[in-house]
């Protein structure tokens, strides 16, 4: 049979299919041309025409990631401090299917750590999520939803605070709920709602 443009990108989608299942059963630590091949029942000689080598399925997982993280919905709220909060509980593994993105992210963080390229992108990717966590702060301050700050330290805080969360939530599912990780990152924004930022250093006493 002639290949066409039909059977390539169906074939490229069982790939892509194959790559989840197995960053979904093991995470980064599991992604290995042979766990591909045999969720495709596959050869590896296959893969190679898609991935030369190991760095290039890691780069190809580490973009399905994203585009499924990114095309995941989004919980709709007004400007202000409840838009604040529904853009932290998208980060939280509330759902199944955020369990299983989260559980690849941080499954992704060592092979990250080890390639300076994959170090500085994914430093980008956290920076670009805090400037949007940033504008989201300055919003709820200009609606008098916050108190007054430094927007991008408040952010800041938010976002390791919930990544925090996330990672207690993964290791301990039955300590962390979904309803108890909704009530922590609610008692934090009360904490954010009710003490004013200054933005600056506080004095430690001697």
């Amino acid at each position: 049979m002639p290949r066409t443009k039909g059977n390539h990108e169906a074939r490229r989608r069982d790939v892509s299919e194959a790559v989840w299942r197995v960053l979904v059963a093991h995470g980064f630590g599991g992604l290995t041309m042979r766990a591909v091949a045999a969720e495709l029942d596959a050869t590896t000689g296959l893969l190679t025409h898609y991935f030369p080598a190991k760095r290039d399925l890691v780069a190809y997982a580490l973009d399905l990631l994203e585009r499924r993280s990114a095309s995941r919905p989004r919980r709709a709220a007004d400007k202000g401090l409840s838009a604040v909060r529904a853009a932290l509980l998208d980060i939280l593994p509330l759902t199944d299917e955020a369990t299983d993105s989260n559980r690849i992210w941080v499954s992704s963080w060592d092979a990250a750590l080890a390639d300076p390229a994959l170090r500085g992108d994914y430093a980008r990717k956290y920076a670009r999520s805090r400037d949007k966590l940033r504008d989201l702060v300055a919003a709820a301050q200009q609606l008098g939803e916050l108190p007054g700050g430094d927007p991008a330290r408040i952010a800041a805080g938010a976002q390791s605070f919930v990544l925090g969360l996330v990672v207690q939530a993964l290791f301990d599912p039955g300590a962390y709920p979904p309803h108890r990780q909704a009530e922590l990152l609610d008692d934090y924004l009360a904490t954010l709602t009710s003490t004013p930022s200054s933005g600056g250093d506080r004095a430690v006493p001697s």
